[in-house]
């Protein structure tokens, strides 16, 4: 094993020592001197604060100069449930979200859009950008684009608060019943950052959904990024003899 191996074992070790102390803290809570730390795992201080700038860097412990480390804010939790037949089911997210909303119309569906849409090239579709913020902290940036045909009257102030499913049930008789969904590790270019209030290139998550209503329709796609530093996705698994 080489002397850079051992060295980021190390690393790893403390690293994963810091995340079971931070679990069950509040934001804002200080963690033991980094001499307390590097006593009671026997490593050095280079490795120590190896490890601690690494969670400084996805958001999880916070430096103030003179004064230490902190845990960060608190993290939105999205729970996703395994249902008997293989799915998932995804209750709303912690906290209270709200939406400004960036960008609202109805543009053509184009060819590639078309074909998720399963409709027209020339047929309309609306898009809708919004800037999700929970708790008074922006979170996400939501790029929805549906059938134009769907939600005819809706308007922008529709989409700065409640849930958008419960909305097409009641008022456009759009019953959403499943979606595929993908997520990603990627990254803010310059708008996104400066939406989210973060650094250009900070750790997100990006997300792209297809969403089918009751009848098998597909009624939506979206693209999204979520801020790495402050949304987690939580997954309840079940294991059978053919589970790997």
């Amino acid at each position: 094993m080489t002397l850079n191996m051992r060295a980021g074992l190390k690393r790893d070790r403390v690293r994963d020592f810091l995340l079971d102390f931070i679990a069950d803290k509040r934001a804002g809570e200080a963690i033991p001197s980094e001499r307390d730390l590097c006593k009671e795992l026997g490593v050095s201080r280079p490795t120590l604060r190896a490890a601690i700038e690494d969670l400084v860097r996805s958001g999880l412990l916070v430096r103030e100069h003179g004064r230490g480390t902190f845990t960060g804010p608190q993290r939105v939790t999205q729970a996703l449930s395994a249902t008997a037949g293989g799915s998932f089911y995804a209750p709303p997210a912690e906290g209270h979200w709200l939406s400004r909303v960036l960008e609202f119309g109805p543009v053509p569906a184009g060819p590639q859009l078309a074909t998720r849409l399963q409709l027209s090239p020339a047929d309309p579709v609306l898009r809708v950008v919004r800037l999700r913020i929970v708790d008074d902290e922006p979170m996400a940036i939501e790029r929805i684009q549906l059938p134009h045909t769907l939600v005819e009257g809706l308007l922008p102030a529709d989409m700065e608060s409640g849930s958008f499913y419960r909305l097409l049930r009641e008022r456009f008789g759009v019953d959403v019943r499943s979606a595929v969904q993908t997520m990603e590790a990627t990254v803010t270019d310059e708008t996104e950052a400066e939406l989210l209030h973060v650094p250009q290139h900070f750790p997100a998550l990006g997300v792209e959904r297809t969403t089918r209503d009751a009848t098998g329709r597909i009624v939506e796609f979206v693209r999204s990024i979520y801020r790495g530093d402050r949304y987690r996705v939580t997954s309840e698994l079940y294991f059978d003899a053919d589970s790997g």
